[in-house]
């Protein structure tokens, strides 16, 4: 047998990667949406701290003046207190996420609206940060928890 012969028949093992460098792309999806809905959580969350120690006095009086009873203004503590923590901990994280969205669309009805197409003097939106909110929890409510999360990967409402 000829060398070009006995190169053609010969098994050769595959080179292995090198395993201390390689991330899957499932294990950088998973630490992307991890990121992102502890980034939005905690922005929100931060809201909602401010909202115990200040009341919802201001959200009140904006459900009034919109013909709403002001008593709902406490279910800001459910949009910027539980689902942010839900979120954060990636548990029932769609529906949190989904709380949140809702929270931000009454937050732009009641309060924003005057603002919607308006910008800064930097030229950019002047509800860049409530839109962040609420693309960045629209996104979370698309995507799911990912892996790490307390209600795991394959979870009906992660």
């Amino acid at each position: 047998m000829n060398n070009q012969a006995v190169a053609a028949h010969s098994v050769r093992a595959p080179i292995a990667p090198a395993q201390a460098s390689s991330v899957s792309p499932a294990t950088l999806d998973d630490s992307g949406k991890l990121l992102l809905r502890v980034a939005i959580g905690v922005l929100v969350l931060l809201h909602g701290i401010f909202k115990i120690s200040a009341g919802v006095g201001f959200v009140s009086a904006m459900l009034v003046k919109a013909g709403l009873p002001g008593g709902l203004a406490y279910l800001v503590y459910v949009g910027e207190i539980v689902a942010p923590l839900l979120m954060i901990a990636g548990f029932w994280t769609r529906a949190a996420a989904g709380v949140v969205v809702i929270n931000m669309l009454a937050a732009f009805g009641l309060v924003h609206m005057a603002d919607l197409f308006s910008l800064t003097k930097q030229g950019g939106w002047a509800l860049e940060l409530q839109g962040l909110y609420l693309f960045g929890a629209l996104a979370v409510v698309l995507l799911g928890a990912g892996r790490f999360s307390l209600g795991g990967l394959r979870g009906r409402w992660n």
